[in-house]
């Protein structure tokens, strides 16, 4: 199974930031492919000495209200910035990883994504964000490392984040018990994790569990907006419970939802 659910749906970002000695948090989930990614998280000093790094602190706030606002161009400035003024920023590298992730040069977003992780080694957003995309360039198993240092981050703020690639990046690498406890950790801690869900609802779907993964299937549409392959899964499950009206419903949705797309919907149900 590979990651290319949503990825490939719209781009939901949230951001909170804080000011002085508070803490500036920006979650982007549902980002190139059906997994969270998770931006810089860190502290600020008042401290006169810390001046290049606060500096560079400022360009990334900037350069994250680029990526907000889809002004990419801006943000690749504004990170480029924070590099001049702190050449060992790994939010800096994690922030340019994303924006080239959403030109669509998986290459270059890697060596961002890397760059962050070995500055970071023991930052959960920089070490989830490389798992990510170890795991959606067909490298799920070697993701499986980084997910579980980025947990091992006593300050990460979203667990079940990078709970949830774990898991579906597990049941990539075929690691299915893995997978079967990482998915419920996340979703204990969020029952509405879109990741979590649509990765349940495919392993019971391999499974033959049909009617547990109608029930999965369901619940990830309710959280989230549809994506192609979540819809052609749908459709798969309903075909195997012999329900040919419910399945076709599915497939009239990627028709007209996503016009452009051309899909299978009764090909590899692998693919979420």
């Amino acid at each position: 199974m590979r990651l290319r659910d949503l990825v490939v749906m719209a781009v939901v970002v949230a951001m909170t930031a804080g000011v002085g000695c508070s803490r500036l948090t920006f979650v982007k989930q549902k980002f190139k492919n059906d997994y969270h990614r998770t931006a810089p998280d860190y502290a600020v000093s008042d401290d006169p000495e810390d001046a290049r790094r606060i500096a560079a602190i400022d360009e990334v706030a900037l350069a994250q209200q680029g990526i907000q606002s889809g002004r990419l161009d801006e943000a690749t400035a504004h990170a480029n910035a924070a590099l001049k003024a702190d050449s060992k920023s790994a939010d800096a590298y994690t922030l340019l990883g994303m924006i080239q992730d959403q030109h669509g040069n998986a290459a270059q977003a890697g060596g961002f994504y890397a760059k962050a992780a070995a500055l970071a080694p023991t930052q959960g957003g920089a070490l989830n964000n490389y798992g990510v995309w170890l795991c959606s360039n067909g490298r799920p198993a070697e993701s499986l490392a980084l997910f579980d240092r980025a947990l091992a981050d006593p300050a990460y703020p979203t667990p079940a984040a990078a709970l949830a690639n774990s898991g579906s990046c597990a049941l990539d690498a075929g690691q299915g018990a893995r997978a079967a406890r990482d998915l419920g950790r996340a979703l204990a801690l969020d029952p509405t994790n879109a990741v979590a869900l649509a990765a349940m609802a495919q392993s019971e779907y391999g499974a033959g569990r049909y009617l547990e993964a109608r029930a999965f299937s369901e619940r990830r549409l309710a959280v989230a907006p549809a994506s192609v392959k979540v819809l052609q899964l749908a459709s798969q499950i309903e075909q195997k419970l012999g329900d040919s009206a419910a399945a076709a419903r599915y497939v009239q949705r990627i028709g007209t939802e996503f016009p452009q797309q051309r899909t299978n919907p009764t090909g590899d149900a692998s693919q979420r």
